[in-house]
Order: C-alpha cells, then structure tokens, then sequence
C-alpha cells in the first residue's frame, strides 16, 4: 500500500466521485461522508509521501509499471509534495466547513457538487505530481471542465461569468497545448525529464523558445496574470460562496505551481533566465498586476469582487517572486503559493459565511457584523492582517523573502508594488472593519438577514452554522501557525526544491 500511496492521492477522490454520483440516487446521507473520506485519505497520503521525501528523496511512480517515455510517470519531490499537502488540506478543510450552506444552497444539486468538488480535487492532484506534460493537458481540463460546472451552480450572474471563464481557460489550455505539441515534434516525448534530457541538444532554436512561450501564455491565462485576468473577477464574485472559496485558494496557486515546475523542470533555469528575453517583461506584468489589482479592489463595494481583485494582485507577488531569478524571491513565490492559499481559504469562507447571513455581499450592508458575528469578523480580522503582512500572521514573511528579493535583483519598482499592495490592503480591511464595527445597524443601510434569526439592530448573536465556523477559527489559527513555522518550512522544505547553485 505505500508504494502505491502516490496513485491513490489520484485515484480515490476520482472514485469516491463516481461513488457519490450513484449513491445520490440512493442513499444520499452517504455522498458526504464518502466525500470528506475521500478527501481526508488524499490527504494523509499527501502527507506520509512528503514525509517519505524529506527523508529519502523524491519519489517515482510509474503508473501500469510502465516507465517513461513510454508510460506515464508520477513524481514527487520537495515542491509538489508541499504544494499537496497545502492543496489537499484546503479541499478538506473547505468541504468539511461547506455541508450545511451546500445542502441549503444547492438542495437537488447537492450530489452533484459532491462530485464536481472531488473531480476538481482530483484534477488539480494530478497536475501537481505528473510527470508528463500531456496528462499534465488532460488534468488540467479536468479540473478546468469541473471548476466551469462549480462556477455554474450559483444563481443569476453565475451561469454568464462561468461562461466567460470557459471561453478564456480553453484559450489558456489551448495555447498550452501547442507549445508541448512544438516540444513533441522536436523531442519525441512528453516525458518531462525526458525533454530536458533532450532540449540542450537542440539549444539554440528559435522553435524551443516559441513553444516556451506558448506554454508560458495559456497558464498566465490560466492563473489570470493581468492584462489576462478579465475572467477571474465575476467568476468568484458570483460563484456560490463555498465554490468561490475551494476555487480561489487554489486554482491561481496551482497554475503558478506547472509554471515553476514547467519551467525549471522541462526548459531549465539557465534557458528561461539567460538564453531569452522574457525575465523583464514577465517582471513588469506582475509589477502591473499588483498595482492595478490592487487599484480595481480600492474601487469595489462588494465584498467578494474586492477580495477577487485581491487574488489578482497575489498572482503578481508571486509569479514576480519566481522571475526575479534569486533566492530569495524564489523561496518567498513559493512560501506565498503556501500562504496565500491558507490567506485566501480564511477570508472567502468569512464572505460564506456572511453572505449565507446576509442578502447581499455589498459593503454598505454590512453594518453591525461585529456585534451580530463577532467569531467570523475576528477570523476576517487575522486573514486580513496576513494579507496586509502584519507578523506574526503568514503573510508577512512570504513578503518578506519576496521584498528580499527584490532588493537583491535590484528590482525597486517590485518592491515598491508590493509596499503599496500592503498599504492598500491596509485601507481596504479598515474600511470594511470600520463599516461592521462603527455605523450602526439601522435603516436604509441594515444589515439584514435571510434566515430565521433575530432582526437586525437587536445586537443578538447570529453567527454561521457550526461546521463553516469551526472551520473558519481553524483556519486563522493556522495563519498564525504558518507564520511561526515558516523558517522551517523554507529552510527544510523549500530551498531543497530550487536550483543547486541559485544565488
């Protein structure tokens, strides 16, 4: 069995998905424990395997017992083995917070999110530990395909702005797809280290540098770089509240991940960073999308749209981080793939849950939530300040490698980005704090409830149900864990999954 435990982080929530679909015709008190089972075993063998990679090296698997190039083969290595933990811990945590707001949400379609929600685990799982760039395509669609259907459950605006993102993430998979199809036609593999074998060959060509190009392309679309982030906004703003929050912890972070590992595994570091002229560009689009996103979130007045363009705005930190080639800037790109899932995970499900309370998510209606949900504000509290970078929260040293690299590379005008993204988030978090905690609960602006709990302006608590709750605390406790724990994970985890010999 653990030998196996590297097929199984797959195969299992790929079953359970099936399992789910037929038990909801069934017995349907049955699809969430199955779900949460599944979920929950994907990630234990998260776990033990990077356990097993820091103390014995990578691990392979040859799916079939075929081995590459001809069969395809899974790897896990100090990076993909944290991102999977951290990966598959968001999925738990957020299907163990989500039961009660999706059975009232979703009601007949409840089966169907059960199953969706695993396929999208099972899909992004996958492309963390392939080791082949055209099954790494087809999880890629399969995650993609599933997070459209997700986006597409939530009522009005949802169905339009999932379409959008369809149309966009085929353009994205579409252009990845052609830059590995240029690397077939000059290698004859799709074997990751079987190409990087090869590519050194074949250096210096023109076709090499197109088909880098191409694969760099649809994944920023993928991970909505800006200017290619036009999906993104709506598609969590009007998504039901527990899809946005398992999407947008997780599928920017994701896409940033087969960036790293597509360039450092397939074309090297020396080719990306020497060999083309793409470092400085890359540089400045995510300087321009830290700035500009963090612009466009100053100007919303719902919650969720003000978090997404927040989203957008890490997307820059982090793929900046990766491209000012030190590393420094390298380990705090990963650390923030870390933390700004857990960052992300903290700050969507406390918009669940006031939304499940709320009619709305518009700011100006947000008055009293202090007084009304005092557990859930103080969750919001500590995932603002660790998007803020306020220590000891997780945030803050994740930009602290990031600011340390980009002073090394003498790059100030990141630097300066990501001060003025920490400033603005500052006014962002205290304008929302002020209008929950300061104006009081009174007409036109009331904060007004949906379900059967006591009118507004009565200072009664109210606060989510259970599940979403527990799991919110938890959530921001683990921030503050994080933060405590990040030399640890950098030193020992991290810097062992950069290139030997980076400065």
């Amino acid at each position: 069995m653990k030998e196996q435990l590297p097929a199984l982080i797959v195969a299992v929530p790929l079953l359970a998905a099936l399992l789910v679909t037929a038990l909801w015709w069934f017995d349907r008190r049955l699809c969430f424990p199955i779900a949460i089972a599944a979920v929950g075993a994907s990630l234990a063998a998260a776990v033990t395997l990077l356990l097993r990679v820091l103390s014995e090296g990578a691990v392979d698997y040859y799916l079939g017992g075929w081995p590459p190039p001809v069969g395809i083969a899974y790897r896990i290595d100090h990076l993909n083995g944290l991102i999977a933990v951290a990966v598959s811990l968001v999925s738990f945590l957020n299907l163990a917070a989500c039961r009660t707001v999706a059975e009232q949400e979703f009601r007949e379609k409840t089966g169907a999110f059960y199953a969706l929600y695993l396929l999208f685990t099972t899909g992004l799982l996958g492309i963390l530990i392939t080791g082949d760039a055209f099954n790494l395509y087809v999880l890629l669609e399969i995650s993609s395909l599933t997070g459209y259907a997700l986006l597409g459950l939530g009522p009005g605006r949802a169905f339009l702005s999932g379409l959008n993102y369809v149309f966009m993430g085929t353009v994205g998979a579409s252009l990845y797809l052609l830059g590995i199809g240029y690397l077939y036609v000059i290698t004859g593999s799709l074997n990751m280290a079987d190409i990087a074998a090869i590519l050194p060959s074949l250096l210096p060509s023109n076709l090499v540098i197109m088909a880098f190009v191409l694969c760099l392309t649809g994944l920023f679309v993928k991970m909505a770089l800006l200017p290619l982030h036009g999906w993104l906004p709506n598609a969590y703003t009007y998504a039901p509240s527990m899809v946005s929050s398992l999407i947008a912890p997780l599928t920017t972070k994701v896409m940033i991940y087969v960036m790293i590992r597509i360039t450092l595994s397939v074309f090297s570091f020396d080719f990306a960073f020497d060999e083309t002229l793409l470092r400085l560009p890359i540089l400045w689009l995510a300087i321009l999308a830290i700035t500009i996103g963090s612009l466009m979130a100053l100007s919303q007045r719902r919650l969720k749209k003000m978090l997404s363009y927040i989203v957008v705005a890490e997307v820059g930190y982090m793929v900046g981080g990766f491209w000012l080639g030190n590393r420094s800037g390298m380990s705090g790109a990963v650390l923030h793939i870390i933390n700004d899932a857990f960052m992300t995970l903290c700050v969507f499900l406390a918009a669940g849950a006031i939304a499940f309370k709320a009619e709305d998510d518009r700011l100006r209606n947000l008055t009293g939530l202090f007084r009304t949900m005092p557990a859930t504000m103080a969750a919001l509290v500590v995932g603002a300040l660790s998007l803020i970078g306020i220590p000891p929260t997780c945030g803050f040293f994740s930009k602290w490698y990031l600011i340390s690299g980009g002073i090394e590379a003498g790059q100030y005008g990141f630097v300066a980005a990501l001060i003025f993204s920490s400033l603005v988030n500052g006014i962002l978090f205290f304008r929302v704090f002020e209008i929950c905690y300061f104006e009081p609960t009174s007409p036109p602006h009331a904060y007004r409830y949906r379900r059967t709990v006591p009118a507004a302006g009565t200072g009664a608590v109210t606060e989510a149900p259970a599940d979403l709750l527990t799991v919110l605390i938890a959530t921001a406790v683990l921030l503050i864990v994080l933060g405590l724990y990040s030399g640890e994970i950098v030193t020992r985890v991290i810097h062992l999954a950069l290139p030997p010999g980076l400065s």
